[in-house]
């Protein structure tokens, strides 16, 4: 029935008053959620599983692959020995010409020595005993420098190079084996002796109690400067060792 004062109808007595609302709470993040999704099956899962490894940064910086513009063939600050191809004949004018230029463009910091390669030989000519200086490597010089595109250019236009040794465009560097061999052949003291008669050859005795007789070379000892000769004596060769100088070739 209604209220006679209000013109409202009352409630019906017994029935229960609506439940209040509940606070509103914070929205779950998608972990959270995900994690409330998750059954358990009993294995263990590691901490981070399943993502890759963060890069480690290299203390180091990534090296850099010289001559690839096709000049220096090794790393800028080194210095090492080269191979310059010269005009055969005129390596110690290449030399100097190269030396020159290394103090008009003052190059002493970059191009340090320049060096032909020679060995001291004894050579044995017209009945002469001589000490000839003989270029070990002819139509080559060394040169110790710190490649760089200016010191490459210092050397490469030098009149009588015509190029480096290398691969391609690239010069390569001696390896130190290679160029402590070539500086112990420089050092050595005991020249060695040029023979220029070979085993079979016919020579004549020039000196000595077997003069003018004739024979056959048959072995040579370079080191000692001997030579062993099958001389014909009383119709058979007999083995006499001869120095050097005491024969000479049959015209």
């Amino acid at each position: 029935m209604a209220d006679s004062q209000n013109g409202k109808p009352k409630a019906a007595q017994g029935a229960e008053a609506p439940a209040p609302a509940k606070p509103r709470g914070r929205r779950p993040a998608p972990k959270e959620a995900a994690e409330a999704g998750r059954v358990w099956t009993g294995e263990r899962v590691s901490v981070g599983e399943g993502h890759p490894e963060p890069p480690v940064p290299s203390s180091t910086p990534a090296a850099i692959v010289p001559g690839e513009a096709g000049k220096p063939g090794a790393a800028e600050g080194e210095a090492h020995w080269y191979v310059v191809h010269a005009y055969s004949g005129h390596e110690e004018k290449v030399r100097n010409n190269l030396m020159k230029r290394v103090d008009s463009m003052d190059m002493h910091d970059r191009i340090f020595e320049v060096l032909v390669p020679t060995e001291d030989v004894i050579e044995i000519k017209d009945g002469q005993r001589r000490h000839v200086a003989k270029r070990t490597f002819p139509g080559y010089i060394l040169v110790n420098m710190i490649m760089s595109d200016e010191s490459w250019y210092v050397v490469r236009n030098t009149p009588g190079v015509t190029s480096f040794v290398g691969s391609g465009n690239k010069p390569v560097p001696l390896q130190e084996k290679e160029i402590k061999s070539i500086q112990k052949q420089i050092k050595a003291e005991a020249p060695k002796v040029r023979v220029e008669y070979q085993v079979g050859e016919n020579v004549r005795v020039i000196d000595g109690p077997f003069s003018d007789f004739h024979g056959k070379v048959d072995e040579i000892n370079a080191d000692k400067g001997k030579l062993k000769v099958l001389v014909n004596m009383f119709g058979r060769e007999t083995p006499v060792e001869l120095d050097l100088l005491q024969v000479e070739r049959l015209k």
